[in-house]
C-alpha cells in the first residue's frame, strides 16, 4: 500500500468530517436486521476514532443522526437511541483514557432527557482532553443550524447589541454550533452516494469531498488513509490561481 506522505507540507488534515452511510444496505445485503447494521456501524466508529488519533488528526466530526432521520420508522429510531445510550455509557471512559474530547452538535431538544444527561456528562468529563476532538452530529441539520445563527444575529440587532453593518462572515460563524472548531478540510462520505445531505453546509465551503463505495460498517483505518492520500493529491486554491 502506498505510504502516507510524511513531509511537513503533507501532514494529516486538521479536521476530517465523515458522513457515515450504508448501515442499512450492509445489513440488507446479508439478510440481517437493520439494527445489526447499526451495531456494526458503531464498531466502525470505534475503529475510525482510534485510527484518526493514531494518524494525528486533531478534529474528527461524525454525522451520526440527521434532523431528517426523525422521519424513519419509530422502531428503528428506538433501536438507534438505545445504541446511542449504550455507547455513551460504555465507551466514554475509554475515550477519556485515550485523550479524546467529545462534544455533540445538533438539536438536543428532540433527544430524550436521559440521553441529554449522558451527553452532558460525557462532554464535562472529557472537556480537558486534547489528543483528538471528536464531535458527533446528532439530530443535526445544516440548514437548521444556519437558520438558528440568523435568528441569533437578528435578535442581537433587535436588542441593540449588534449593528447590521457589523454582520459579516466571521460574525455569522460565531453563532454556529462549531464556533470553536476549525472548518473541515476533508469531508468523506461512504456507501457510494455523492451528496452531503445537509451536513456542515456553511463550514464545508472549501472542504475537499471524497466519496467512497465502502459501506460504513466495513470502513477501516486503511480507508481513512486512502481518503487522506486523495486529499493530498488535491490542489487547494480557495478560488485563487495556482
Amino acid at each position: 500500500m502506498e505510504a502516507l506522505p510524511s513531509s511537513a507540507g503533507a501532514r494529516p488534515p486538521l479536521h476530517v468530517a465523515i458522513i457515515m452511510d450504508g448501515n442499512g444496505r450492509w445489513a440488507k445485503a446479508r439478510g440481517l436486521p437493520r439494527t445489526i447494521g447499526h451495531q456494526r456501524g458503531a464498531d466502525a466508529v470505534r475503529r475510525t476514532v482510534t485510527g484518526a488519533a493514531e494518524l494525528g488528526i486533531s478534529h474528527l466530526t461524525l454525522f451520526g443522526f440527521s434532523s431528517e432521520n426523525w422521519k424513519r420508522p419509530a422502531s428503528e429510531i428506538d433501536d438507534l437511541m438505545a445504541l446511542l445510550r449504550f455507547y455513551l455509557r460504555s465507551e466514554i471512559a475509554e475515550l477519556h483514557r485515550n485523550g479524546v474530547r467529545i462534544r455533540v452538535i445538533g438539536d438536543r431538544d428532540r433527544l430524550a432527557e436521559d440521553i441529554v444527561a449522558l451527553i452532558d456528562e460525557a462532554e464535562s468529563r472529557t472537556r480537558s482532553n486534547v489528543r483528538l476532538n471528536l464531535a458527533v452530529a446528532l439530530s443535526y441539520g445544516g440548514r437548521a443550524e444556519i437558520a438558528r445563527a440568523a435568528r441569533r444575529l437578528a435578535h442581537a440587532v433587535e436588542i441593540g447589541e449588534l449593528a447590521v453593518g457589523d454582520i459579516d462572515e466571521d460574525a455569522f460563524a460565531r453563532q454556529l454550533l462549531t464556533v470553536d472548531m476549525p472548518d473541515p478540510d476533508l469531508v468523506i462520505r461512504t456507501s457510494g452516494e455523492k451528496r452531503i445531505s445537509n451536513f456542515l453546509l456553511w463550514q464545508s465551503a472549501y472542504a475537499e469531498l471524497v466519496f467512497m463505495d465502502r459501506l460504513w460498517p466495513d470502513f477501516t483505518k486503511d480507508d481513512l488513509e486512502d481518503a487522506i492520500r486523495e486529499f493530498h493529491r488535491r490542489d487547494r486554491r480557495y478560488g485563487a490561481a495556482s
